[in-house]
């Protein structure tokens, strides 16, 4: 397979070049570099090859990213929605879990009107039409830096083009979302990362975004 991945990358320089980047922001991970060195590499890409080199990153890897990141960069709901988009305009963050498979998915989210103090938003994702949307709402931690995306509460509306909105606790649902809140904290204007809680009990269960 190491030999076959080679010859790819000899016959598309390309390839070679994203699996470059990729392997250089694992490297950095796993050996324990400040969130600025990391934030700073991030910062250095496009977004394409800012979303291969988080969308490369296994369970290893976003689990000490997370904790390396701890306390370093305040973000909020405008970080993830900023208020120049208005109200009721999706923006999109392509994202990657730590789980076994199905690990590629979205969280879309959108402001529901100028001023609000809190973003709408649900899982893009391929098992949906099994496991639910997962809809959520996220707010800004009362009691740190980061953003809380609550999966208790679900919005009572939604834009055109989105799934109706349903419970995350009924069935298939509930042993996905229910009771679960994500704890996002910041990597860089354009990447956060997070880990689920369920019934106030941390779970090993990490993801990261890139916003579009």
């Amino acid at each position: 397979m190491l030999l076959k991945n080679r010859l790819k990358c000899l016959a598309n320089p390309d390839l070679a070049h994203v699996i470059e980047l990729q392997d250089i922001f694992q490297s950095m991970i796993l050996r324990g570099a400040q969130p600025r060195e990391l934030a700073g590499y991030l910062d250095s890409l496009d977004h394409r090859g800012r979303l291969a080199c988080t969308r490369s990153l296994g369970a290893a890897h976003l689990r000490k990213l997370y904790d390396l990141v701890e306390g370093f960069r305040i973000i909020t709901i405008d970080d993830l929605v900023p208020k120049s988009a208005g109200a009721r305009n999706p923006v999109r963050h392509y994202g990657k879990n730590s789980l076994p498979a199905f690990t590629i998915f979205e969280k879309r989210f959108l402001r529901p009107e100028k001023d609000a103090q809190e973003l709408w938003g649900y899982n893009h994702q391929a098992l949906a039409p099994v496991t639910g949307n997962g809809y959520f709402i996220a707010v800004n931690a009362p009691d740190r830096p980061e953003v809380d995306i609550d999966y208790h509460r679900v919005p009572s509306e939604w834009p055109a083009g989105w799934p109706e909105p349903r419970s995350n606790e009924r069935g298939i649902s509930t042993l996905v979302y229910a009771y679960m809140i994500d704890k996002l904290r910041g990597v860089t204007e354009y990447v956060s990362i997070g880990r689920a809680w369920k019934k106030g009990k941390v779970q090993s269960a990490w993801f990261i975004l890139c916003k579009e």
